[in-house]
């Protein structure tokens, strides 16, 4: 298992979440990471999730994404691990850097 698919300790992912404004932990046992992210309108949300597809396409590392009109909440882990790892995190702070709500 490569470094980046091993699971984050307690000390890493708290790190990891100082660095990610509005990520919180998520899932059973607090085993993903997930963000909500709030948009004037229907169209502004699946912009966002289209952008955030061509990005996770390009990392080949991919979140679970629910729309609800005007809100989209996105979910990381590595099944594979079983938890959250180093490409989860990697994930979050490129949707961040790169796929700007324009509303928050």
């Amino acid at each position: 298992m490569t470094q980046d698919a091993r699971t984050l300790d307690e000390t890493a992912l708290g790190a990891a979440l100082t660095r990610l404004p509005g990520w919180r932990r998520a899932g059973r046992a607090g085993r993903a990471l997930e963000k909500t992210y709030r948009f004037a309108d229907f169209r502004a949300a699946l912009a966002f999730v289209n952008r955030v597809g061509e990005l996770a396409e390009r990392q080949q590392h991919h979140p679970d994404i629910a729309i609800h009109y005007s809100e989209v909440t996105l979910t990381l882990w590595s099944h594979d691990a079983g938890g959250v790892t180093a490409r989860d995190v990697k994930l979050a702070e490129a949707i961040d850097a790169y796929c700007q709500p324009t509303t928050s």
